[in-house]
C-alpha cells in the first residue's frame, strides 16, 4: 500500500509536482514518488553522505539489498537514472554558441560531472562559434587518457569545423590541470595552428 495516499494534497509530492512542478520537489519528494514510499525514500537518500547522487554510480545488486527496495523498486530506480543520464548526454540543439568557458562549463558539466573514468571530448565549432557536434575521442583510465592528435582534427576537418574546443574531466574532481594536460594542450594547440583550425582549451 503506498505510505503517500493518506497525506494532505498540500504534502503529497504527486500533487505538489502538478502544482508547482517537478523542479520544485526536493530530491526526497521525487523519490517518494518513484518508490511511493516517503520512509523509504529518505531511507534511500541517507545510505551514502552523497545522497541522491549515490544513484547514479550504484548496481542492481547493491538497491535490491537495501531494506524495502526489493528487485522491482531497484529496477524502477536504476531506469529513473539511466534515463536522466542519457538526456544529459544527448547531444544538444546545433545553434547553441560558445563565447566564454561558463557557457563550456554550462554544456559539459551534467554529463561529465559523475564520469569515473578521464573522457577527452572534442566541440567542432563554426565561424559563429556554433557548436556543429561533439566526439569523443579516449576514454581513459581514474587518471589519464591517451589523445592522439589525429583522432581530434579527424571530424574537425571532415566537418570544416573553424575552430574547436577541448574538454575533458577529472575524476578526482580536482580543477588544476596535470603537467601532462599543459603539454598535451601545447601540442594540440600547434597542431591546429598548421591546419588552419583554431583551439579553444578548457578542463
Amino acid at each position: 500500500m503506498s505510505m503517500t495516499k493518506g497525506l494532505p494534497k498540500r504534502e503529497n509530492p504527486t500533487e505538489r509536482l502538478i502544482s508547482l512542478g517537478s523542479e520544485n520537489l526536493s530530491n526526497v519528494e521525487l523519490l517518494t514518488i518513484l518508490l511511493k514510499s516517503s520512509e523509504l525514500a529518505e531511507q534511500v537518500i541517507s545510505i551514502e553522505e552523497s545522497g541522491v547522487a549515490y544513484l547514479t554510480d550504484c548496481s542492481f545488486e547493491e538497491l535490491s539489498e537495501v531494506k524495502g527496495v526489493g528487485q522491482a523498486k531497484s529496477c524502477t530506480l536504476l531506469a529513473a537514472v539511466e534515463l536522466g543520464k542519457r538526456i544529459t548526454q544527448k547531444p544538444k540543439n546545433k545553434g547553441v554558441c560558445i563565447m566564454c568557458s561558463q557557457d563550456i562549463a554550462d554544456y559539459f558539466m551534467a554529463s561529465m560531472r559523475y564520469l569515473k573514468n578521464e573522457h577527452f571530448k572534442v566541440m567542432l565549432l563554426n565561424t559563429k562559434n556554433e557548436v556543429i557536434a561533439v566526439n569523443t575521442v579516449a576514454i581513459g583510465n581514474i587518471n589519464s587518457a591517451i589523445v592522439d592528435p589525429r583522432e581530434v582534427f579527424r571530424p574537425a576537418i571532415k566537418r570544416g569545423a573553424a575552430s574547436v574546443v577541448l574538454v575533458h574531466n577529472h575524476p578526482s574532481g580536482s580543477p588544476e590541470p596535470s603537467q601532462a594536460d599543459v603539454d598535451l594542450t601545447k601540442r594540440l594547440a600547434g597542431s591546429g595552428l598548421i591546419l588552419g583550425i583554431k583551439v579553444m582549451i578548457t578542463s
